[in-house]
Parts: C-alpha cells; sequence; structure tokens
C-alpha cells in the first residue's frame, strides 16, 4: 500500500538465499542484447531463451500454477562449474510463489514446467536471470545452470469473497467506504500498534491482485506510520480486533495517480476483504 502492500514484495516469506531473489536488471541503456548459448545435446530452448533439461522424472503428476507455493532444491553454477549457490548446502529447500515474480524470471518460467518430484537443469542467459549489472557473487551478463529438484507444490487457497448482502455501508470523511461483515469483540488498534490482517484484494471487476489468505501467511504491520495506503491505516484505525470487513477505498486513499508496477493501473479504486486478527 502505500509501501507495502503489494504485499508480494513485503508480506510473504522472508528469504534467505543471497542471490535468487533478485529480478533481472536491464542495461544502462534500457537494452540488453540476446545472450547466445547453444543448447547441449538433450537440452530444449524456449523462445525466452531459457534451456532446459529433465533430469530425472519424479512420481508427480501436476505441475505448478501461477500463485501455488513451490519447495525447490537446487545448485546454482557458472558455465564452468563453479558453484555459487546452493540450497543443498543450507539443508533447506527454497520456498516461493510461482508467478509473482519473487524470483528471476528463468526460474518462474522453468519450474512451472516441472512436475513435482522433477529434476532439471536449466541453463538461464542474463536477460532472464540477473541482467546486466553485479549481483552479490554473479559478474554482469552472466548465463547460469540451475540444477533443480520440486520439492513440493502446494496449490494456492482461492479466496472466497465475504458476503455483504443485507449490510450498511459505512462511508467517512475521507470517501472511505466500509461494511462490517462480522464485528469482532477486541479493542480497536491504536496509532502505532503492530496488527496483523488477512486480506484478499480485488478490482472493480471481481478479479484478485493480492491475497494473504491463498499464501496462508497474514500480513503484519504498524498501523498509522504510513506502510499501508492511506485506506488501510484509517480503517484499521476504525474497526475492532477480530472484526471481519469489506473496504472500498477510493484511488487517492489508495495508490493514487501512479498506480503500482505492473499490477494495480493508476487511479484505481480497490477492494479489500479484511479481517484485523489481532494487534500488540
Amino acid at each position: 500500500m502505500k509501501k507495502i502492500v503489494l504485499l508480494f514484495a513485503t508480506g510473504s516469506i522472508i528469504f534467505t538465499s543471497c542471490s535468487l531473489f533478485k529480478k533481472s536488471q536491464t542495461a544502462e541503456n534500457g537494452k540488453q542484447e540476446k545472450t547466445q548459448v547453444s543448447a547441449p545435446d538433450g537440452f530444449t530452448a524456449t523462445p525466452s531463451g531459457l534451456k532446459y533439461k529433465i533430469t530425472n522424472k519424479g512420481t508427480g503428476t501436476i505441475k505448478p500454477n501461477a500463485g501455488d507455493k513451490v519447495e525447490v532444491h537446487y545448485t546454482g553454477k557458472f558455465l564452468n562449474d563453479t558453484v555459487f549457490d546452493s540450497s543443498y548446502k543450507r539443508g533447506k529447500p527454497l520456498p516461493f510463489y510461482i508467478g509473482k515474480g519473487m524470483v528471476i524470471k528463468g526460474w518462474d518460467e522453468g519450474i512451472a514446467m516441472l512436475n513435482e518430484g522433477d529434476k532439471a537443469t536449466f541453463i538461464i542467459p542474463p536477460e532472464i536471470g540477473y541482467g546486466a549489472r553485479q549481483m552479490g557473487s554473479i559478474p554482469p551478463n552472466s548465463t547460469l545452470v540451475f540444477d533443480v529438484e520440486l520439492i513440493k507444490i502446494t496449490p494456492k487457497i482461492k479466496p472466497a469473497a465475504f458476503d455483504t448482502k443485507g449490510k450498511d455501508t459505512v462511508t467517512t470523511a475521507s470517501g472511505l467506504k466500509y461494511i462490517i461483515v462480522q464485528e469482532g469483540t477486541g479493542r480497536v488498534p491504536f496509532q502505532g500498534a503492530q496488527v496483523t490482517v488477512h486480506y484478499t484484494g480485488f478490482f472493480k471487476d471481481g478479479n484478485v491482485f493480492d491475497s494473504s489468505v491463498e499464501r496462508g501467511n497474514p500480513f503484519t504491520f504498524s498501523v498509522g506510520k504510513g506502510q499501508v495506503i492511506k485506506g488501510w491505516d484509517e480503517a484499521c484505525q476504525t474497526l475492532k480486533t477480530g472484526t471481519k470487513a469489506r473496504l472500498l477505498i477510493p484511488w487517492n486513499l489508495a495508490y493514487g495517480e501512479r498506480g503500482m508496477g505492473q499490477v494495480i493501473p493508476p487511479k484505481s479504486d480497490l477492494i479489500f476483504d479484511i479481517e484485523i486478527i489481532e494487534y500488540k
């Protein structure tokens, strides 16, 4: 919201890998020439430049869809076989959500082609990797090799919209509107309190753009500190803890004239179904 939600970046898993969670960068002139690396025998090339090979078929029968949580073991190498990162060494697979921009583009594309249990090797050019800038120990314009194993797929939970039929709509002086679906019995959070909420964000056409419910991971922030959009800060200092409500937030209390990246267009009125779980 003002600085957060879009919680895709700040409200989900805390990642520990030093390298995977940086998006591809473009060259200083805004464009980057395609890197040509010939595909070894047995590899398949995609239009993006990704080259992949299934090295061991798992027993799974489903592939992950956008929004699904996956857990992946991997070893990252340069073309000379020097290892720069490995989840195996940490003893813990890497969790992330497919298609949410949480990993480099080559990973989002490649992992989505695997069944649960599959092992594969990806050759990822910089255009869908880390691009033209230095990223930790990875030099600019590096073509990278990843040996990956898709350990687990957890399908996303499809959030159900709150039923607001017959409920009153309250309009505040700022233009925020809210509908209490189920009123809580707790106190109203005070400014500066750490508030934990579950939420689903919709456009006016009903399409979901973000949801902590899908991730199965509620979001915590400091209320009244500008960490979220204005409509959220106001609502969370109005509603009692335990309340479930629908927020109808005009664009000037949301992401304003600029919108948010490629996800929320400029001047978008937004709808949030929100549950205030607790505050401290």
